[in-house]
């Protein structure tokens, strides 16, 4: 496969996964109140120790806010991918990189501190799907910041 082609694909990929991110996010602001979700919710209020019908709701409205917001993330996913890829700017990839080297270890700390393993297979899933193609991509781009037809 040669790099244009290739370069294509990771393309594809990055934009697919913003997909996945805006398909996920509004699944959670919307649904996340669906007895589906009961067990997740309940294993996340038990490490706090309150169980209330309160602190239920109020879980289910944080994680509305949180899916509301992964969303606006994959919106800007998708608009950095396109600049990025229409005018090859591995500056817009290298960004995407950083954002993700200083969300990862926060996320995965913080969840940790809970013991939510779930949320740091979900974290480690994420960079091991992002992290390389994003790599390979400002790679590809290094030193050529011009417009591409097509």
């Amino acid at each position: 496969m040669n790099k244009k082609t290739f370069r294509s694909w990771l393309i594809y990929w990055i934009y697919f996964v913003s997909f996945g991110h805006f398909a996920v996010g509004f699944l959670v602001a919307w649904f996340s109140n669906l007895s589906t979700f009961y067990a997740y919710h309940h294993s996340i209020l038990e490490r706090f120790g309150d169980l209330s019908a309160q602190a239920y709701q109020l879980q289910i409205w944080w994680i509305s806010l949180f899916g509301a917001t992964v969303q606006n993330l994959a919106i800007f996913m998708g608009v950095l991918t396109y600049v990025a890829s229409k005018y090859r700017i591995s500056l817009v990839w290298n960004s995407m990189v950083i954002g993700l080297i200083v969300w990862a270890p926060q996320d995965i700390l913080i969840s940790l501190q809970v013991d939510m393993w779930l949320h740091v297979w979900v974290d480690a899933i994420v960079l091991a799907v992002m992290l390389p193609p994003l790599m390979m991509l400002s790679w590809l781009d290094r030193n050529q910041n011009v417009p591409i037809k097509g």
